[in-house]
């Protein structure tokens, strides 16, 4: 939906919640993060299908790319990734058939299978993160600071609930 609205529809809500339930900023707060959540991930989608990606996969490409030798067992690709094994082999199936990735032994563990990037995975890969990049990744609006600010906060939120130690 891309219809302007005349007014802040969660800042409405907010408005009557607290006439009605109670304290409305934890109300507001996450039905905020929530539409923001909406936004960015339509902008990405949008900057990435022209390049054949899907943010899953994009992910997936660049957590490959990172690895000191462009390569990474399925098993370490979901916990980085924080995904089910089901997911992270469909989103490797699909970039192998795309040609982008490719499924090698493990030179030491006959029981591993490592996925490794290509050469046309890594073109793709740059392709799409100047797309992306190109668009700030869909967080308009916001200074660098902020941005740093808002990483901050969010990463509190996830340490909070247990998604990593550190």
């Amino acid at each position: 939906m891309n219809r302007r609205l005349p007014f802040d529809p969660i800042a409405r809500a907010a408005k009557t919640w607290e006439e009605r339930i109670g304290p409305s900023t934890t109300m507001a707060a996450v039905t905020g993060v929530m539409r923001v959540q909406q936004i960015v991930q339509s902008a990405v989608d949008g900057a990435l299908k022209p390049h054949g990606l899907t943010f899953a996969r994009y992910e997936a490409l660049v957590l490959l790319s990172f690895a000191r030798r462009g390569s990474l067992p399925m098993r370490v690709m979901g916990e980085r990734l924080q995904l089910h094994p089901t997911s992270v082999t469909n989103i490797v199936d699909r970039l192998e058939k795309d040609g982008l990735v490719k499924r090698v032994p493990h030179p030491t563990d006959r029981r591993t299978t490592l996925v490794e990037i290509t050469d046309d995975g890594h073109a793709r890969l740059e392709d799409a993160t100047k797309a992306v990049t190109g668009i700030d990744f869909g967080l308009v609006g916001l200074t660098s600071k902020q941005t740093e600010q808002l990483s901050d906060l969010l990463t509190k939120v996830r340490k909070a609930t247990g998604d990593f130690d550190g």
